[in-house]
């Protein structure tokens, strides 16, 4: 029975599998043909299949950038830019569609040790740091057991030196990896849809306007209160904005 069910999960999945495949070269056609729109719903379909990756959010991007969609552009780029933060294409073109939004905003910079920390953490995602600790585990273990059971002075001492090396590699990409996952859990970025959205000081209508945001807008979601989202600026700032005003980046 579990091998006939296993065997219709497979079915199933090549189905879609090809089904996706089939989408993504006519989304491309349509795309390479100006047409846009239709190549945006071919997109669609896929994602609607349970389908992401770093390429169609990208190609999405490119679509509504076509179309001079200012906030579906920058939010399918900033989706393959989290599958694929070091592709430089990616990184280019979301560059050129931020130059469509409206508000500019500046950015606080970190600075001293915890700038050094946070970027030495961003080098690699948390499942690799998790990779480079097991690893270095493994390697310890083997080097461990060599330098036991040698009997070479000169092998027991690189055994030993090796073995303590990786075992400080191991700790702290352990580290790393603990850091980033709490980065991660911490990063609630959105982007901001409406064409024009009061933020305010308070989570309702009657509190006073702290700020304007405007489509393409990038925010920091800290808190949840009915239907209001409290947000925070690249520049510090922080107001309540309507959660029908935004769309949340982490939601694959």
């Amino acid at each position: 029975m579990k091998q006939l069910i296993y065997l219709y999960t497979f079915l199933i999945s090549s189905v879609v599998f090809a089904q996706n495949e089939t989408l993504f070269e006519q989304g491309n056609a349509l795309y390479n043909d100006g047409n846009y729109e239709e190549a945006i719903k071919k997109y669609d379909a896929i994602i609607d299949n349970g389908q992401h990756s770093a390429e169609l959010y990208f190609n999405l991007g490119n679509a509504h950038y076509k179309l001079n969609h200012v906030a579906p552009s920058i939010y399918y780029y900033e989706k393959a830019l989290q599958l694929s933060p070091n592709d430089k294409e990616i990184k280019n073109n979301i560059a050129f569609a931020r130059n469509m939004t409206i508000d500019a905003i500046d950015v606080q910079q970190e600075v001293g040790f915890s700038k050094l920390i946070k970027n030495a953490t961003n080098t690699f995602s948390f499942d690799m740091w998790a990779k480079i600790a097991v690893g270095m585990i493994v390697l310890f273990v083997i080097l461990f057991i060599a330098y036991y059971f040698t009997h070479s002075t000169g092998k027991k001492r690189l055994s030993f030196i090796g073995s303590i090396l990786s075992l400080v590699i191991a700790c702290a990409a352990l580290t790393f990896a603990f850091h980033k996952y709490n980065l991660n859990k911490h990063d609630r970025p959105a982007i901001v849809f409406a064409q024009e959205s009061k933020v305010k000081s308070e989570p309702n209508l009657r509190s006073g306007e702290a700020f304007t945001l405007h489509e393409g807008t990038k925010v920091q979601i800290l808190d949840t209160m009915n239907s209001w989202k409290k947000i925070k600026l690249s520049d510090g700032k922080i107001g309540w904005i309507p959660e029908k005003d935004i769309k949340m980046l982490n939601n694959f």
